[in-house]
């Protein structure tokens, strides 16, 4: 009876969401073939006038576009990568050192609510317009959400555990490897899924107002022509991407922090 239950409630959610997916395709349809073509583009469009999806559909046969959504992907990666190696660490050494954790704080609070896009100009006065310097524009994108995250989820660590592991002569790397981390995960998890979005808006930011390059090329591009369509199939791309990712950061958040409805 139960599972019964649950497979009409996992129906209902699927044709929830496909009558969600297929409305929003038709408003975009219909505003598309009534607005003007400068501004927007059909989804589907005609044979006068194609569509972001057909747009899209010659994007993925065309080498020229496959590589700048490889560029995009690379610089991507890159950043997100190292933010991830800085943010996850860090997060963790300041929760176990008080004093160091006080003098950097406010800085981390600061930098955390900064708009990002500001301090672009200031980056390329200093480093010019080469990949690293994006890179470093999508690091910081990325980096404070998992940094706070992974701050907080480490702070919130029940001191009886810790007085456990203490009583036991846990060594400081047994503490870390059984307790801090394990119980730090989700948190971080959390911070990783809020970044992804922010990391894309960061890769997106760097090749806008650095030197144009991948999908920001194909967007500025298509923006100047004006060819709406081909812009917003780029977009759609940059869109799907990013959803697909969030939801696989979404899905191993639920995975690993299972445990906590346990604990409560």
């Amino acid at each position: 009876m139960i599972n019964l239950i649950n497979s009409d409630a996992r129906w209902v959610r699927w044709a929830t969401f496909a009558v969600s997916i297929l409305l929003g395709a038709a408003v975009w349809e219909f505003a598309g073939r009534n607005a003007n073509p400068v501004f927007m583009a059909p989804l589907i469009g005609n044979a006068q006038s194609p569509g972001a999806a057909l747009s899209l559909i010659n994007f993925i046969g065309d080498s020229q576009f496959r590589g700048a959504f490889l560029s995009s992907l690379k610089l991507f990666a890159t950043g997100f990568a190292l933010a991830l190696v800085i943010a996850v660490p860090l997060g963790l050494i300041l929760a176990r050192l008080m004093l160091l954790r006080v003098a950097l704080e406010s800085y981390i609070l600061v930098l955390y609510v900064t708009p990002m896009v500001a301090l672009i100009p200031f980056i390329l006065s200093i480093l010019g317009f080469g990949f690293w310097p994006k890179v470093l524009v999508v690091v910081l994108f990325t980096l404070f959400p998992v940094l706070y995250n992974t701050l907080e989820g480490a702070r919130s660590v029940k001191p009886e555990l810790l007085e456990v592991a203490g009583s036991f002569r846990a060594s400081e790397w047994s503490i870390w490897r059984d307790v801090l981390i394990p119980y730090t995960l989700p948190f971080a998890l959390t911070g990783i899924r809020q970044a992804t979005g922010r990391a894309l808006v960061g890769m997106i930011a760097a090749e806008f107002f650095l030197s144009t390059s991948g999908l920001g090329e194909v967007i500025v591009i298509a923006s100047r022509t004006p060819d709406m369509a081909s812009m917003l199939a780029a977009i759609v791309l940059i869109a799907v991407f990013g959803v697909i990712l969030m939801r696989g950061a979404q899905a191993l958040e639920h995975r690993y922090s299972a445990w906590r409805g346990v604990d409560r």
